[in-house]
């Protein structure tokens, strides 16, 4: 198994240092590294991005900044000449890292979720009426702005359309050019402590970390949502990650479904235990 990791900005033969501790750990498990330019890569450059890419019919897994679909899907374009495939193809690094992708299989345990195909005014006010008057957060398709929460992220009502409108503008205007997809609208729940991300390889939940918002906040015992498994395994999604929280009535949800290449590690978590958990064999933890 080969690792790809990000190169640092400023020196392009060194690791980015947010990666460098699972490339070691990489290494010291026997697995090849080698470093991608990002910057390439969301420009659209991937042949330049994988210059330094050498391998032999290998198979490849990225741990990096966030790409759009379209960088990702170049990224793995760029490798197939040099017999390298990515273990997450195109497809289905799209059905993870964008929320259309995933939602229908998660509906049951997740909030209520609606969207539209960009940015129309017209189609955002029919998706409101989908989901119905009462409290929503809006996002895009990969991001939301919850750093924004009252001006750019938390709609109080729905009904009241001129409302929801200036939070969706503001949404929009924040996101720029990196607005993906469409708007789309989830429906408010009360959730409360911190968020428990989990980690799953094969369909298979290999570990459960705190969240990179709240490193230290470890996750509780109980943190487990009825049929999740099943869920995320009927995806067939190589490597997922899978955030939790428990909402007012202790009941757990899922908050986001996303592509494990491109998802945070607390600071917390030893990158040798993610390491092992995403490139060795392993039992469920």
């Amino acid at each position: 198994m080969m690792l790809l990791v990000p190169a640092d900005v400023l020196h392009p033969r060194r690791i980015d240092e947010h990666f460098a501790a699972e490339a070691d750990a990489a290494r010291a498990a026997g697995h090849a590294v080698a470093l991608v330019d990002h910057d390439a890569l969301a420009a659209g450059e991937a042949d330049r991005a994988v210059a330094r890419v050498r391998g032999d019919a290998t198979t490849a897994v990225y741990r990096g900044w966030m790409l759009t679909s379209a960088a990702y899907a170049g990224l793995a374009a760029a490798l197939a000449p040099r017999g390298i495939t990515l273990r997450t193809g195109a497809k289905q690094y799209r059905q993870a890292h964008e929320l259309p992708g995933w939602y229908d299989a998660l509906a049951a345990v997740t909030p209520a979720t609606t969207w539209t195909a960009g940015d129309d005014e017209q189609a955002f006010h029919d998706a409101c009426r989908r989901l119905g008057a009462g409290a929503a957060v809006i996002r895009d398709y990969t991001k939301s702005m919850k750093h924004y929460w009252h001006e750019a992220a938390f709609i109080p009502d729905l009904a009241d359309q001129a409302r929801a409108w200036q939070v969706a503008r503001r949404l929009r205007e924040l996101r720029g050019e990196d607005f993906t997809g469409g708007y789309v609208l989830r429906r408010f729940e009360n959730f409360t402590g911190a968020e428990v991300r989990t980690w799953w390889v094969g369909g298979v939940c290999r570990l459960r970390t705190a969240h990179p918002d709240t490193p230290d906040a470890a996750p509780p015992h109980d943190a487990d949502v009825p049929g999740l498994d099943a869920a995320v395994a009927g995806l067939a999604l190589p490597f997922v990650t899978v955030d939790l929280s428990r909402r007012a009535d202790g009941t757990w949800r899922v908050i986001e479904l996303g592509d494990g290449q491109v998802s945070d590690r607390p600071a917390t978590t030893p990158a040798t235990t993610l390491i092992d958990a995403l490139l060795s064999p392993a039992h469920p933890r």
